[in-house]
């Protein structure tokens, strides 16, 4: 098995998250997070959805994680979304800053907004 190093050039990857928290770049973010290539803050949760409207025509592809298990996203919020033209892929929290980060790696246009564990 052959092991390449993973490097972001100028993105910002999700380092890490526990209880209640993420860290991307080096900061800790305390409960949900909306995490892009250029940085990340907190995000409202579901009723939250216009900063992840505002990504439309910058991104190709949101995660939305739902925590610790993966759940079903309000329908009018994928509704929402799937309208405005963004990819919508839901999974748990964890699963999805795995994700963000290989296709991060891979130069690809995407984002993730994550509840916390």
């Amino acid at each position: 098995m052959q092991l390449n190093e993973v490097t972001f050039a100028e993105a910002t990857p999700i380092d890490g998250y526990g209880p209640g928290f993420f860290r991307v770049g080096g900061t800790v973010i305390k409960g949900a997070a909306l995490v892009t290539e250029s940085g990340a803050r907190g995000w409202g949760g579901f009723d939250d959805s216009q900063p992840l409207l505002d990504l439309v025509g910058d991104i190709d592809v949101l995660f939305v994680g739902t925590g610790a298990e993966i759940a079903h996203i309000p329908a009018s919020l994928r509704s929402a979304l799937e309208a405005a033209g963004l990819g919508v892929e839901t999974m748990s929290s964890p699963a999805a800053c795995r994700t963000y980060n290989v296709l991060l790696s891979e130069g690809r246009r995407v984002a993730a907004a994550v509840l916390a564990v």
